[in-house]
This record gives C-alpha cells, structure tokens and sequence, in this order.
C-alpha cells in the first residue's frame, strides 16, 4: 500500500511531509547570555560551550533558566560518573560487537547521521545473560558520543551547523520476546538517560515495518520520553522505501532499505556499518537468569492451586507474567473463564496456554500472552500433582496495553 503521509498520519512531519528547518520557541530577551553566565564555574569540563550547545539545554526546559542549569548541572555529574570524556577510546565487549543490532550508515539529506536499530535481530535476554546492565547502556552512551563527534565532523564538511541525528527504527520481527520485563526495563532506562543527557538531539525517529504489536510496545516506552520527542516519531506504512528517501537520499541508504548504497563486496545491507545481530550463543552467557524483584507472594498449599485472574477490557492488550517457586516445582497454565463471577475449575474454562510443570525453583520463569478477545484470563499455578509439599511462589503479573493513537495508525495502514 503506498503512503502518502497525510498529517493526519503523520508524525514528526510538517503538514504535507515535507522536511523544514526547525524553529525555536520565542527566546526571552538575553536569556542565552544570561544562561551562559549562570554556567561559568562547569563550561571548561563541556564537551562544548557554544550557543548551539546551551540552546539544547535551553530548549528542553522551554527556556526556564533555573530548570535548564538544574538539568546541565545534574548533565556535568552524569558526564563524570560515566567517564564520557574518555568514553571514545572504550572498546564493546565480543559478544556486543558481535550481536547488538544497530549501527550508523550515512546521512540524511540535511547532513545528519543515521541511526539504525534492527529489533528482529535484538535478543535481550542473551545479551542481559552476557553482559551486565551498565555495559549495555555504557554501549549506547558510546554509539552517541559517536553520533555527536560525526554531527562535529559534517559541521566542519558542510559549513553549517549539524547538531541532530535521524534514527530509522525497523521493527520487523517485533514479538512477545521483546517484551521480557527486564529488557524493557533496561531501554526505559537508556531513554530516561537519553532525555536527560542528550537534549534535542533527536531530528525524528522513523519506524518501518512496525507489527501490529507495536501500539503496545510503544506504550510502554511513552512515559519514558517527552512530549517533543513523541511528535518526532513517524510511522511509514506499505511504501516506506519510498518515504523515506524523503529523508535519506538514494546513495545514503542502504538498498536493503531502499537506496542504492552497498558494501565494497556489494552486499545490500551494508553489514561493515549496520549490525543485525542475532540470537546470542549460551557460550557466552555468564548466569542462567537475571534477578527480578516480585510484586507478589504466595503458598500454593499441598494438592491445591491458586488462581491469579487478570480482566482484559479489550483485544490486543498483552498478558505479561515472570513467576519463581521454592520448595520444588510448579505446574502454570492460562484460561479464559467462560463464567463471570465465580471461581471455575481447570476443566471448565478454556485453555490458552497449555498447563505443566516448570522447574521455576532453579530457573524464574517468564512469558506472554496476546489477548485476542476480553474477559477474564486466569493465572494458574498448580501444586495439585504434590499430596506432601507446599510450594512458595513469587510472581508479577501485568496487563500492557497499546497505544491508541499508534494503533489507529497501524490499523490504516
């Protein structure tokens, strides 16, 4: 289906979709001088001090003066406790190299390098199994710093002032499996990072291939950027290879999405600048878990169950669950109650994940559920095969929903 990006749409676009340079909101008289003065005693340990710099900060906090310097002040700590000034001569570990999908390939029309993340090669659990926490988020502070020096370097080539990267989101492959609690966290994380420490530098974020998935992933993200970068957010529909030459012109983009740009060998997906990733080999995992704090505890008693029900308002809404036991194994299920209001037996609600034995006290256990249709699903752990043994179980259970404005969109398309 070919999209012509109308503005109802569109986001991230001016109306039409065409690209324009961005304006800043009115600027009190002498605010910027009086910012810079404010910033005295921190501008030498800056990466830079000029008005391009301190307008980010400044735009960020719709020019308020004591929020801006709060926020570059608290920046000016961040910069310190993450060594960001020697950050560039840090090197990845292997498996990051080897198997964290993204990287940068080329410019946009204005000059600006592009960003890529490929979510069907990100396998979040393998990489959270490999690597601690801090060294992937240490990972994408670098891409950054990167991204930043090569902004410095077109500025230099192209005579003007380059300060915003573009990033192109594909989301080919998105699935239950990126939802795992513990790696969404850790990208809540980065983008609360992001927004504090990288202000505006966010040109516009280009999603293709985005599943119908999506609207509930992104709810997920929301509360974690603002509002101004939600509305550079933009969604390409069937024909995104030629909106977004809109963006990136041919000979900047990579022929995998669209443009004539290859590798010296002439491969399309350009993989000595964007990595794909993939799933991580256990030889590289150094724990068999992640540790996960539980909202909920429970005694499934000998020869009993217990059942955790969870209302679903409408379909699509995803049923996400991590859960551990102690004193041995537990058997776990879902249903659908076909009776409101009372308690059913297993046998006579319909199942929707088949029930069996988990060995959840050695290794925590975690999954999802889309939810096709409303009603009440039922969490079931299953101490019924024990006549001897209670069992002690741990468990979060959370209902995510989508977002209504991305659902609509993905809908019409």
């Amino acid at each position: 289906m070919s999209l012509t990006l109308p503005p109802e749409l569109t986001w991230g676009l001016p109306e039409g979709g065409e690209l324009g340079p961005e304006e800043d909101p009115p600027c009190p008289h002498g605010c910027k001088g009086r910012f810079r003065e404010n910033m005295q005693d921190v501008l030498a340990v800056l990466p830079s001090a000029d008005d391009y710099f301190l307008l980010r900060w400044l735009r960020a906090r719709s020019f308020d003066l004591k929020k801006a310097e709060d926020m570059l002040r608290k920046h000016v700590k961040f910069r310190k406790q993450q060594d960001l000034d020697n950050i560039l001569a840090w090197q990845p570990s292997e498996v990051i190299r080897l198997y964290e999908p993204s990287g940068f390939c080329g410019h946009d029309r204005e000059g600006s390098p592009v960003w890529y993340r490929i979510i069907r090669g990100l396998d979040l659990k393998g990489l959270l199994l490999s690597v601690s926490k801090q060294e992937l988020l240490r990972f994408n502070f670098w891409s950054l710093e990167l991204l930043l020096r090569d902004c410095e370097q077109q500025s230099q080539e192209l005579g003007k002032k380059v300060e915003k990267i573009s990033t192109v989101f594909d989301l080919e492959g998105l699935s239950l499996r990126h939802l795992w609690k513990p790696g969404v966290e850790l990208i809540q994380e980065f983008l609360s990072a992001l927004e504090a420490n990288y202000p505006e530098i966010l040109k516009n974020l280009i999603v293709v291939k985005a599943p119908r998935l999506f609207p509930v992933a992104f709810n997920l993200m929301k509360p974690y950027i603002t509002e101004e970068t939600r509305r550079k957010v933009v969604i390409l529909g069937g024909n995104w290879k030629q909106e977004l030459l809109k963006f990136i012109s041919p000979d900047q983009l990579p022929v995998e999405f669209g443009g004539t740009m290859t590798d010296p060998d002439g491969n399309p997906k350009c993989l000595t600048k964007i990595n794909y990733g993939g799933d991580v080999p256990q030889r590289y995992y150094l724990r068999n878990h992640v540790r996960v704090q539980y909202d909920h505890q429970a005694t499934v008693g000998r020869g009993s169950s217990l059942q955790v029900d969870n209302e679903i308002l409408f379909p699509g809404c995803v049923l996400r669950w991590q859960f551990a036991s102690d004193g041995g194994d537990i058997g776990f299920g879902v249903f659908l109650k076909t009776k409101m209001g009372e308690r059913q037996r297993a046998g006579e609600m319909t199942e929707v994940l088949a029930s069996q034995r988990y060995n959840a006290h050695m290794v925590p256990e975690d999954g999802s559920f889309t939810c096709m249709e409303a009603g009440i699903y039922v969490l079931r752990f299953d101490n019924t095969y024990s006549l001897i043994y209670p069992k002690h179980v741990s468990y979060t259970v959370e209902v995510l929903l989508p977002d209504q404005t991305s659902l609509e969109k993905i809908e019409k398309f």
